[in-house]
């Protein structure tokens, strides 16, 4: 596949193409040293409880699922290396903006606050770092359809800053509070062409930063 080809068309399904795919995607698993520490910061952040835990392996359901984040304790474990290639974040959906910025709020009375902020256009999202530095995005869909996202993705605005808009959230808050539409409220402005080297450092690494920045990018 040629990487730098811009899709812009939602593709048909396993299904309508004749293959046999996954139902859903069902759970994630992070290997810990810092056992107990990332049960708590998995359970407040999603809301989520034990369906099964001893010393050794947890399993955290926030829905009917059995288990959606699974926490094995390995307390031999050594910190991963920053600068390695690996997953970097997995993305939750809520239901609407204010479900979002009320998590943020609650979250913010815990003493967990967001590492990035920003409306990437098809979403608003809040991103947070667990305590081994893995990444979660908390985020709600800016569009009613894949269709109208798509509608958008097209025009000039996506094209030169597919990065995002950076906000903060408690202003954010604080105009839904006031009476502004969840529809104002997830329009992203545009800002014209945005650089990967303005993402915070602690989202992309202090390396890539660097060397986009050097690339012009």
């Amino acid at each position: 596949m040629n990487t730098h080809t811009r899709t812009l068309q939602l593709p048909q399904t396993a299904r309508e193409r004749g293959k046999i795919a996954p139902a859903y995607l069902a759970h994630i698993v992070f290997k810990t040293p810092n056992f107990a520490r990332m049960i708590d910061w998995w359970c407040t952040v999603l809301e989520a409880r034990p369906s099964m835990a001893n010393d050794d392996l947890a399993f955290l359901t926030f829905d009917a699922e059995h288990h959606r984040i699974a926490i094995v304790n390995m307390p031999a474990l050594l910190p991963l290396p920053k600068f390695v290639r690996g997953m970097d974040h997995v993305a939750f959906t809520y239901r609407s903006l204010s479900d979002l910025l009320m998590t943020h709020q609650r979250l913010k009375e815990a003493g967990i606050l967001p590492v990035w902020c920003t409306n990437h256009g098809p979403t608003t999202s809040l991103y947070y770092a667990d305590p081994d530095g893995n990444k979660a995005e908390l985020q709600i869909e800016n569009f009613d359809s894949t269709e109208d996202m798509l509608q958008w993705a097209e025009g000039p605005d996506f094209g030169e800053n597919p990065i995002g808009v950076d906000f903060d959230p408690d202003e954010l808050y604080a105009r839904l509070c006031a009476g502004e539409s969840e529809a104002e409220l997830k329009y992203r402005p545009r800002i014209g062409a945005r650089k990967l080297s303005s993402v915070p450092a602690i989202v992309v690494g202090r390396l890539h930063r660097f060397l986009a920045r050097l690339a012009g990018r």
